[in-house]
């Protein structure tokens, strides 16, 4: 079933003419480019990319078997390796001269082992005997030499995220030099020693190029170490040892994987997760460096969920033969280790997976840090994380939530978590429960407080080198109060058959957790604990929650206790003493008075907040006049035409003020001399 499986190829794969006797397949990793060469290139060479601006079609000279052939970044200046000893260099640019030209390396006797664009004029030449930084010119039809170190080179390895080239060097190739390149300039980076296995006398052993995989896991630059077990009768099972490669300072070896097998893998780094695939087993381990078992200089890991296989995936079928009734050709997958050094071309890279079909089986490469290539089949495919398998598979919920905050499509899988903890059959203890409200209102509150920030700065004005500020993304690991209200809480509280006790806790652990955090919590959450309450008729918890400010002040949240009034007449009050609290709300508790007909209560209240003198006269009349008492309307207008003698020295309405009508009832009521003996008191 497809949910066993956690890893999947995705969808939206790369087609490309499959590798054959005329046809030669190579694999660019900084620009994710698929070169397929006829014929040397003679009748033709076809480049397909992740998208159609990288994809690209052109003839050029055969002058011999291809080597290695890239673009530059943007597809500006294509270099092809014929012998090893130049690089050919020709023009991809607009209204530039379309010619090849030739630059051989600079040291003499040297072997080109390989070339590496850094710019889209830059490039390295890598050789036994060290590497060249050249600047080409396309349009003068040469290069310039930028920078050159000599070393004894082994074979080398390249991070095109980071820029930085790897060499080994020394007899047992275990001692790696590494470089970083940026703008023309050349850094030479602190080297380290790879520790190899102890083995027994007189066994030797060398680092090989396809036991080592640089890639960026968590934005740090890593050198993934695939040690086997050795051969000694102690020897443990086989593991991958994680160094740190920061640009200045020293690399430190930092992570070690336990495999808790032996055998033949390979390494793909999918979403921040280190996936290493085994071969006998045709199965996948899933390591997550930043779930930590202890604080130690170096973290030991164990596989995060148990090994799965690849979800088997369907390939169609191409050619004259389809019909378009005919369903795709499922396949499954197994990894398989290919001892070939020559790094460009897919058929000879360092992993190989083999593709068994119902009628065929075909090599598939593993380049870093997630593509998997049949050059054979002609499909280049992404190595994709499912995460809903893995709610099943880790059982520790506390864990499961580290683990799924850390990935890039987590968002409906985390609510989904949330709703199975807090009902249901694999409902959660509160303890857990309350974990997981802390971790997502971590992030949350980190969020929160970068958004601040960023507005802080902006207000501030433009930075002191006058870069622009860079808002910070909102990641799908960010879960706010919204997100929990419509696809976990509501629902939960709607729920039949529940607790009331578990509800009500649930939804306080949930406000606790905002709380903590110092996160203000929107009224609806408060809305939705009232309404609970009052649907369970827990009417004695809803006033210790109010008396003991459980629920914070706001004015929805005392409008909403205005209307609970029929079911529980202690609200009314509850409301207007939550609405005196808030001192910002005299217009609202004068509103709900008069709405119950205290007219006098209304009164007094603005006069003990000193608003008397800017209230309307209008209204509390209307309000006066409703209640059909006399004497009621009688001592609201005498109020207001002594506040007019007060302000004005005159006890008449203003025309602005619209009491005309007032004026009028009063005189039928009372009569002429009643109005002005009222003035005049």
């Amino acid at each position: 079933m497809s949910d066993e499986h956690y890893l999947e190829l995705c969808d939206n794969l790369v087609q490309f003419e499959n590798a054959s006797s005329v046809n030669n397949v190579f694999f660019d990793e900084a620009n994710k480019q698929v070169f397929a060469v006829r014929s040397g290139g003679a009748t033709g060479v076809v480049v397909k990319g992740p998208d159609d601006k990288s994809s690209v079609a052109f003839r050029m000279e055969d002058k011999g078997e291809v080597k290695c052939i890239k673009f530059s970044i943007g597809n500006k200046i294509l270099a092809v390796q014929r012998t090893s000893k130049s690089v050919d260099f020709i023009n991809f640019i607009p209204d530039y001269p379309h010619t090849e030209f030739t630059h051989e390396c600079k040291m003499k006797n040297a072997n080109l082992l390989g070339f590496c664009w850094t710019n889209w004029n830059e490039i390295v030449f890598v050789s036994d005997l060290g590497i060249e930084l050249y600047q080409v010119f396309p349009d003068k039809r040469g290069v310039k030499l930028l920078k050159s170190h000599s070393l004894n080179v082994n074979w080398y390895q390249y991070c095109p995220e980071t820029a930085v080239v790897l060499l080994s060097t020394t007899v047992q190739a275990n001692v790696l030099q590494p470089f970083a390149f940026r703008s023309g300039s050349v850094s030479k980076m602190s080297k380290f020693e790879i520790e190899l296995p102890v083995v027994p006398k007189p066994a030797k052993l060398s680092l090989s190029e396809r036991d080592v995989a640089m890639a960026t896991i968590y934005g740090q630059l890593y050198v993934m170490y695939l040690k086997h077990h050795s051969r000694s009768a102690n020897s443990g099972s086989a593991e991958v040892v994680l160094y740190h490669l920061p640009r200045e300072g020293v690399c430190k070896k930092t992570h070690v994987l336990k495999l808790n097998t032996t055998g033949k893998f390979a390494l793909n780094i999918v979403d921040n997760l280190v996936v290493v695939h085994h071969q006998s087993s045709q199965t996948s381990l899933m390591f997550d460096i930043k779930l930590k078992e202890s604080d130690s200089a170096i973290s030991t890991h164990q596989p995060v969920l148990p090994a799965r296989s690849i979800q088997p995936c369907r390939i169609p079928l191409s050619g004259p033969a389809v019909v378009p009734s005919q369903l795709p050709v499922p396949c499954q997958l197994c990894i398989l280790p290919l001892r070939l050094r020559v790094r460009a071309w897919v058929r000879a890279c360092v992993f190989v997976v083999r593709l068994d079909l119902s009628v065929d089986s075909s090599s598939w490469s593993v380049f870093q840090p997630d593509i998997i290539i049949s050059a054979s089949e002609g499909y280049l495919w992404y190595l994709r994380v499912k995460l809903s398998p893995t709610v099943k598979l880790l059982h520790d919920k506390s864990k499961l939530m580290d683990f799924l905050l850390r990935r890039s499509d987590c968002k409906m899988v985390i609510l989904s978590v949330c709703s199975q903890l807090v009902e249901g059959k694999q409902r959660g203890s509160l303890p857990v429960v309350a974990s997981v409200f802390d971790k997502l209102n971590q992030v949350y509150k980190d969020f929160l407080e970068a958004e601040q920030s960023y507005s802080a700065a902006v207000e501030a004005g433009p930075t002191r080198g006058g870069g622009a500020h860079k808002r910070p993304i909102r990641s799908q690991a960010v879960i706010d109060q919204s997100d929990m209200y419509t696809h976990v809480l509501s629902a939960f509280t709607e729920r039949k058959g529940a607790s009331h006790k578990l509800t009500i806790a649930v939804l306080m652990e949930y406000i606790r957790s905002l709380n903590h955090f110092q996160i203000s919590v929107q009224h609806y959450l408060y809305e939705l604990v009232i309404k609970t309450l009052v649907q369970h008729n827990l009417f004695y918890m809803l006033h210790q929650f109010l008396q003991y400010h459980v629920l914070t002040d706001s004015k929805p949240l005392a409008c909403l206790l205005l209307s609970l009034e029929s079911t529980y007449p202690p609200a009314h009050q509850l409301s207007l003493d939550m609405l005196k609290r808030l001192s910002t709300a005299n217009d609202e508790i004068v509103e709900v008075l008069l709405s119950k007909q205290q007219v006098l209560g209304a009164l007094r209240f603005i006069r003990s907040v000193g608003a008397h003198d800017n209230m309307s006269a209008r209204k509390f009349l209307d309000a006066a006049r409703q209640t059909g008492d006399d004497m009621l309307f009688f001592t609201v207008f005498r109020s207001f035409q002594q506040r007019n003698q007060r302000l004005r020295g005159n006890p008449a309405f203003n025309p602005g003020e619209h009491c005309e009508d007032h004026v009028l009832h009063f005189t039928r009521v009372f009569g002429e001399q009643a109005l002005m003996k009222a003035a005049t008191a």
